[in-house]
């Protein structure tokens, strides 16, 4: 039924990694420009809608639609047929990595929604730590895909 798209795969793996590329830009950026509006910016200034304004671009324009088409593709590799050995283990540390990912993405969303209504609570330091969190879900992702150690 999805023999169609296997002509295609290497297109359809192409533009998955140029979303993931792209969206992973964004939850590494995303968190840094947090640390700096909490550190360096008083609220109500013109650089607080600057930054503001930085993140919501940020998060609208790349991260929301990288997101999207990240799994647009990723969803297209999985039905084409014999890309995915659903008996290995491999493929759940995966889906559980692409769940972190997509939770830290919203985790992103609603600090950047804190900014905005003035209620932001957490410190530089908080950001800094949580800007690895990406990091740590892209190494399982890629260990689970290549190295496929489970």
């Amino acid at each position: 039924m999805f023999d169609i798209l296997s002509p295609f795969y290497f297109w359809i793996l192409a533009f998955h990694i140029m979303s993931v590329i792209a969206w992973m830009a964004g939850l590494f950026y995303l968190p840094r420009l947090f640390v700096y509006h909490t550190e360096q910016v008083d609220p109500d200034t013109t650089t607080d809608a600057l930054f503001q304004t930085m993140e919501l671009k940020l998060f609208r324009l790349i991260m929301n639609p990288s997101m999207i088409s990240t799994y647009v593709f990723g969803l297209l590799l999985v039905m084409t047929p014999a890309v995915v050995d659903w008996a290995s283990f491999w493929p759940y540390t995966k889906l559980v990595g692409i769940a972190g990912m997509t939770w830290f993405h919203h985790w992103c969303g609603k600090r950047r929604k804190d900014f905005i209504a003035g209620a932001n609570t957490r410190s530089g330091r908080d950001y800094r730590m949580m800007n690895e969190v990406p990091t740590l879900l892209m190494a399982l992702i890629v260990i689970s895909v290549i190295v496929k150690p489970f």
